[in-house]
């Protein structure tokens, strides 16, 4: 095993390259969105590290400002929800949107109103 604790930046970076290890910043990053099946994780204003060992790249992202998810409601479930609730898009997409993508219970949620 390695000895890390107490070892001084110089010294770790020496031992990274006897490793083959290159670790860089990436410059200008102004936000980092990760797609998800159903939404979206928005992070602004990160700081992304590149870890670069035996051929593969490595993405370590750390949220300076703000994380936000945005949910993404397929066009098809909100037309679904409005031929069943007789809504409007906007409403229909709203009760989506506050049940997480559950069509039933956004269709029950709209019914009971």
């Amino acid at each position: 095993m390695m000895p890390m604790k107490g070892m001084n930046p110089k010294q770790m970076q020496k031992l990274m390259k006897q490793l083959g290890i290159k670790m860089e910043e990436l410059e200008g990053v102004k936000e980092v969105v990760i797609k998800l099946e159903n939404k979206e994780i928005i992070i602004k204003d990160a700081a992304v590290t590149v870890v670069t060992a035996m051929g593969e790249k490595s993405y370590q992202i750390v949220g300076k400002e703000e994380v936000r998810e945005v949910l993404n409601i397929p066009e098809e479930d909100i037309k679904l929800v409005m031929e069943q609730t007789g809504v409007d898009y906007e409403t229909a997409k709203k009760a989506l949107e506050e049940t997480k993508g559950d069509l039933a219970e956004a269709i029950v949620k709209l019914q009971e109103s």
